[in-house]
């Protein structure tokens, strides 16, 4: 097996069987709440990263089909736009900023995501009892840009 395909056995393993076996053995009181963390990629496919698409849109599968299994616990998920985080510390400052400020200028919201944009979706379903098998979409508009 080429090291190509180790790397794309890996993100299905670790994005997606992870999340599956952590609802199957969290403990989760009844009314109690379970989010995964998807990607935008589950909501508009890039040409490169195929891959990693379906891995979200299955993600977000799993947790609607979780909803109903493990009900009453509510299961949810949200798929995070470009969000500035460390993931993007590899790259140069002049670049990251360039890239940054050409996504917000393609953005509806005119900005990149920050980190608490992704917590407070989080939060608002972790806390909303009516909430479950739902998709929270946290992108700045990107999936309609």
């Amino acid at each position: 097996m080429s090291s190509r395909c180790d790397v794309r056995f890996k993100a299905m393993d670790s994005k997606f069987w992870g999340a599956y076996r952590v609802a199957r053995a969290a403990k989760i009181p009844e009314g109690g709440s379970l989010t995964f963390v998807s990607g935008f990629l589950a909501v508009r496919p890039s040409r490169t990263s195929v891959l990693q698409g379906a891995i979200n849109a299955a993600l977000e599968a799993l947790a609607r089909g979780l909803a109903l299994e493990l009900s009453p616990v509510r299961v949810n998920t949200v798929p995070p736009g470009l969000i500035a985080t460390p993931l993007w510390s590899k790259l140069s400052d002049d670049a990251r900023d360039a890239m940054f400020e050409g996504a917000a200028n393609r953005l509806p919201a005119k900005r990149v995501g920050q980190p608490e944009d992704v917590a407070n979706a989080i939060v608002y379903l972790a806390t909303t009892p009516y909430a479950t098998g739902s998709t929270v979409l946290v992108d700045g508009g990107g999936a309609i840009a």
